[in-house]
């Protein structure tokens, strides 16, 4: 059962250095996302033929479209490999989807060669051990309220939200407001 949403504006629950982390949120040009825990609420749900469904939260999905208006990169790295989450990843436009990776890291370093940037100009959001590797590396470690706490403890930034459940809405507004771009982006919505 999904937990109850909280305002955007609610202060996280975790004890992170704010100040620190803008800092680290204003110098981004990309960010990774995790799927299962992340993007969903970490159910795996199968039908009766084996089929696994997930469920997506529609503002995190309009986050990733802000930040790629805001000019900043996205990409998927996730252990599955789903139809879903390739079907999802091209609706956001989200150009660099890598899936069944066994090995985060080398992904990301894949990535970052693609991209051209260095580690430091990229962010994580992940939940679960194996996106440590990632979180370790970047610029800028995030995680949902409900990430573990071996993560958390990893992270510049905690969102008050659970994965799938607005976590990563806040983290793309967190990124915005650090940027200087929330205000025009709202602006122009408005318009």
């Amino acid at each position: 059962m999904n937990q109850p949403r909280t305002s955007p504006a609610t202060p996280p629950t975790a004890d992170f250095d704010l100040d620190a982390a803008t800092a680290r949120a204003a110098k981004l040009r990309v960010m990774v996302f995790d799927v299962d825990g992340v993007l969903t609420d970490g159910g795996l749900r199968y039908g009766p033929t084996g089929e696994t469904f997930k469920t997506f939260d529609s503002l995190d999905g309009h986050g990733l479209k802000l930040l790629a208006e805001a000019g900043i990169v996205t990409a998927i790295i996730t252990g599955r490999k789903s139809d879903i989450v390739a079907k999802r990843a091209a609706d956001l436009g989200v150009a660099h989807v890598y899936q069944g990776v066994h090995d985060k890291r080398v992904a990301f370093e894949d990535l970052c060669a693609k991209v051209s940037v260095s580690a430091d100009a990229c962010g994580h959001i992940g939940d679960d051990w194996p996106d440590l590797p990632v979180l370790t590396r970047v610029g800028f470690a995030a995680c949902p309220a409900n990430a573990h706490a071996e993560v958390q403890s990893r992270c510049h930034w905690i969102a008050s939200m659970r994965g799938g459940n607005g976590a990563v809405r806040e983290l793309c507004d967190f990124i915005l407001r650090a940027q200087g771009r929330y205000d025009a982006l709202l602006a122009a919505a408005l318009a």
